[in-house]
């Protein structure tokens, strides 16, 4: 189904699926750094991507703390979502490639939400350095873990934080070296 119909379609599909699957890994990252779940963006976050969840942790346990549901649950929309925008241009994909593909694509978008948060979190400082609201403190709660440790190797100058600096060439880095051969690989492996 190519043309005018098959792109609407193609755009609607990644629309909804992609920001489903951002609330997942949302969930699972807010779960794997511990933050507030009395947040109300963290409440709105849970309300949403409870339904499913609750379905695959019956058959999936976590392990080593990590929701491992959460995961599965965002590869499998991942998934699904490539299956489907690759079926209305008409290619049928090998389903090994496909699975590569759509975890390369995961760890992508987890990298990204990462990137954007500690982007959020430098212009935050910069209009509202001592303000407080939800979006604020859970930006803080994902974006801490990763801020932290580049603290400690690279001190403010100034009063000026460096630290995002690092974690940005980090992300890019994991981006460009592990991600993208990833997602590679598994561009040549749905091709058969």
């Amino acid at each position: 189904m190519g043309g005018y119909l098959g792109n609407a379609g193609s755009f609607l599909i990644g629309i909804i699926f992609d920001l489903y699957i951002y609330v997942v890994m949302l969930r699972f990252l807010l779960q794997l750094v511990h933050a507030d779940f009395y947040n109300p963006i963290s409440r709105v976050i849970v309300k949403v991507s409870d339904p499913p969840l609750q379905l695959f942790r019956r058959y999936i346990p976590g392990l080593l703390g990590i929701d491992m549901s959460s995961i599965i649950l965002a590869l499998g929309l991942t998934i699904l979502k490539f299956f489907l925008l690759w079926q209305i241009q008409g290619f049928q994909p090998a389903f090994f490639g496909l699975l590569v593909y759509s975890i390369g694509d995961v760890l992508l978008q987890l990298s990204q939400i990462f990137y954007y948060a500690v982007l959020i979190r430098i212009i935050l400082s910069w209009v509202a350095p001592n303000s407080y609201n939800p979006a604020v403190a859970l930006v803080h709660s994902l974006t801490e873990p990763l801020m932290a440790p580049a603290r400690r190797l690279i001190p403010s100058f100034g009063g000026l934080d460096m630290s995002p600096i690092v974690v940005f060439i980090i992300l890019i880095l994991i981006q460009k070296i592990l991600i993208q051969p990833v997602l590679d690989v598994g561009q040549v492996l749905m091709q058969g």
